[in-house]
């Protein structure tokens, strides 16, 4: 079965389009809603996602904890794909998932004037607030995208097909990204692949773990060799934060043994700064 990533800027019918697809496919979909849900079931730090869904998201992530979000959004994203199938509405999907021939990566984009008739004419939005709208939530999500992976989020090459909205119907483009995924050059994921993925997601948790005790990642190296098994090696100041980086990481859902290969750096390194220092 297909697993697809659906990248747009809002106002394009990407939502309608996606369950078309979905429902078409027999697959599931993961929007915010389906996401964060999942990300309840992980076990995650909930308090850094459950605004995701809510207006303002943005706004709120870009001038607070970015990494923190990315981590566990990155975490989820991988989770879902473990499962090798699904359509998957953006956070990035289509970078994290990009070294995986199994996944169909999907564009929609419109001119400025359809997503302002969406919004006018669907959201009941006047054209004024329709029009500030898109550039606000364009221009926040591009910073964003760059932050997080160095690139644009329009970027052509970061895709197998790109769909203007402005020139068919939902239900025709639904039917161009089903008729795609049901190629034979979209292989099925190996289970190889799947293992990554499961990988990825852990490595992703644990990071993010860190981070939301106050412990910068910067220094250290976090590698999944196995399911389950956790190897962290890099540089700290004192055997009492290695002692703080093992037990946050052993809290971690699905975490079942810790490897530690850290080094306690002399104070003098770094001119006395400690990167994984504690902030209160």
């Amino acid at each position: 079965m297909p697993l697809i990533t659906i990248s747009s800027p809002i106002g394009c019918n990407e939502m309608e389009v996606a369950t078309i697809a979905a429902r078409g496919l027999g697959v599931e979909i993961y929007d915010d809603e389906k996401l964060l849900e999942m990300g309840r079931k992980m076990g995650l730090g909930m308090e850094h996602l459950k605004d995701m869904i809510e207006p303002g998201f943005l706004d709120r992530l870009l001038g607070q904890k970015p990494q923190l979000y990315m981590d566990y959004m990155d975490s989820i994203v991988y989770e879902v794909s473990r499962k090798g199938e699904g359509v998957i509405l953006g956070h990035g999907s289509q970078m994290l998932l990009r070294d995986f021939d199994c996944a169909l990566h999907v564009r929609m984009h419109a001119p400025k004037a359809k997503r302002m008739k969406y919004f006018t004419e669907q959201q009941g939005l006047s054209k004024e607030a329709a029009s500030k709208l898109i550039d606000k939530t364009d221009t926040n999500y591009r910073g964003l995208f760059r932050m997080a992976f160095g690139r644009v989020p329009s970027d052509p090459s970061l895709y197998d097909l790109i769909i203007n909205t402005n020139k068919m119907t939902v239900a025709t483009a639904a039917k161009i990204i089903m008729d795609a995924a049901k190629s034979e050059m979209i292989k099925q994921c190996s289970l190889g692949a799947l293992e990554s993925m499961m990988k990825l997601s852990q490595e992703k948790r644990v990071k993010a773990a860190l981070l939301e005790n106050h412990l910068d990642n910067n220094m250290l190296v976090v590698e999944v060799p196995v399911d389950g098994i956790i190897e962290v090696k890099g540089l700290t100041y004192s055997q009492g934060i290695i002692d703080r980086i093992e037990r946050v990481i052993k809290q971690v859902p699905g975490v079942k043994e810790v490897r530690l290969e850290l080094v306690v750096a002399p104070v003098q390194y770094g001119r006395g700064i400690d990167p994984l220092r504690s902030h209160d």
